[in-house]
């Protein structure tokens, strides 16, 4: 099972005099990197939603906001009546100007507003951690459908390598006598005397110096347990990433050690795949 990283999920609660949007938003990162942007009022309750996003979450990073938009004539501001005539009398002293005008000036001076202090309603908050818990799992479900996609490359991809490697073995014997001819021509060239069995020698050492065989058990097994790992009940991504890392190595020690160029080719496209996995890598969970 693959989750991938990137994700979107959002909850809407209807109260009687206001509406609470949550929006979650999350990318690729190497851990856990939260971003909470919340009304004051509800600041007291920041720790508490910042463990509920990490457990579920697990990592990424990821935007998660409270908005408020209030639905009702309801408001925590109120105009400090005293002060703001105190304000218009010692105004109409100085300024030529009607009580409308007396009053703009009042109302942007300091203390003319009074905001009172809206403390958490329990019963309230039991609603809006509700709808946080479904908007965590309206992300879930979209990093589990866009783990899927990454699931059936990273197979896929998985399964051309595998095709790429069964072709290198059948191409191996044609390596082997390649390089024996090889050999052969370049001392025949030399056109000095040899010892033959010295020669045969020489080209059993050289031609075990380069074989791949142990390569190619290792590249099946490490392409085996990258499906396993994949088919596995939990999502790890970085567990994928360090079975890529043992193909990648595989891989390239098949390519040094080739001296073919039919094989090389093959190897290529080999190491074009695996990059092209280890890039969706970067998204997995």
């Amino acid at each position: 099972m693959i989750y991938s990283m990137t994700g979107y999920g959002k909850s809407v609660l209807q109260l009687p005099t206001k509406k609470v949007s949550i929006e979650l938003k999350s990318l690729n990162s190497k851990s856990i990197d939260l971003n909470v942007r919340i009304p004051s009022i509800y600041k007291a309750k920041e720790l508490s939603i910042r463990k509920k996003i990490a457990n579920t979450l697990t990592r990424g990073k990821v935007d998660f906001s409270i908005y408020v938009e209030t639905t009702a004539d309801d408001t925590s501001t109120q105009i400090n009546q005293p002060v703001v005539k105190q304000y218009m009398q010692q105004l109409k002293a100085v300024a030529n100007a009607d009580d409308a005008e007396l009053l703009k000036m009042a109302i942007r001076l300091p203390d003319a507003l009074n905001t009172v202090r809206e403390e958490i309603n329990e019963d309230e908050w039991s609603l809006i951690s509700k709808e946080i818990d479904n908007a965590l799992d309206a992300i879930s479900n979209y990093r589990l459908d866009e783990g899927k996609v990454l699931e059936q490359d990273f197979k896929d991809r998985i399964a051309t390598i595998g095709n790429l490697l069964e072709d290198v073995i059948k191409i191996d014997p044609e390596r082997v006598e390649a390089v024996r001819e090889r050999l052969h021509k370049g001392v025949s060239e030399l056109k000095e005397k040899y010892d033959e069995n010295r020669f045969e020698q020489e080209l059993v050492y050289y031609i075990e110096k380069y074989d791949i065989t142990e390569e190619k058990v290792r590249l099946t097994n490490h392409l085996n347990y990258f499906i396993e790992s994949i088919n596995s009940k939990d999502s790890n991504g970085k567990k994928l990433g360090f079975i890529a890392q043992e193909i990648g190595r595989e891989i390239n020690t098949i390519g040094s050690k080739s001296n073919f160029a039919p094989m090389q080719q093959l190897v290529v496209q080999m190491k074009d795949e695996l990059e092209k996995i280890k890039e969706q890598l970067l998204n997995a969970l």
